[in-house]
């Protein structure tokens, strides 16, 4: 009986836990690079026109990511082709090195925020695309494969 109770314990915690959450999603990365033309795309029909959302975009690194910063284009695009384009910079090491993601072992996983309090407006589907524009000192054309991302994703939540 003792046993039964902590599994159901932890099925609500779990459970609990995530009630915002509306849409999330990861594509992989082969071998973890990260390639330049690699655009990763989410299609994704919101719940309502009503209420707020707040957007992130989910990066998992390993330790072979050589950067602390992480630049990424954001294209959200609505159901009429009108598109907000993003040009985002994320922090992924603290100062002294120390990556900032959440998780045990080689492998961090950030939560970063992409976009808060979010209506959409319009009924229909969404499409969000997300490349990353790193470049090196002096380098124009950027970061053909970028090493150490091996997951980017996608979630939504309810705003509080």
């Amino acid at each position: 009986m003792p046993r039964t109770l902590l599994y159901l314990l932890l099925l609500w915690f779990f459970i609990s836990c995530n009630d915002k959450l509306v849409v999330s999603e990861y594509q992989a990365n082969p071998s973890g690079i990260w390639a330049k033309d690699d655009v990763k795309q989410f299609a994704f029909t919101p719940m309502d026109t009503i209420n707020s959302y707040d957007l992130f975009i989910d990066l998992r690194n390993d330790d072979s990511f050589a950067y602390s910063n992480l630049f990424i284009i954001a294209d959200l695009t609505d159901p009429n082709g009108k598109v907000q384009r993003d040009t985002i910079e994320f922090q992924m090491a603290a100062p002294d090195g120390q990556w900032l993601g959440k998780g045990l072992g080689s492998i961090k996983e950030n939560k970063l925020w992409y976009k808060e309090n979010v209506n959409f407006t319009v009924n229909g589907v969404y499409m969000l695309e997300l490349s990353h524009a790193m470049r090196k000192n002096g380098d124009a054309e950027g970061i053909v494969n970028l090493a150490g991302i091996t997951d980017v994703g996608f979630s939504i939540e309810k705003h509080k």
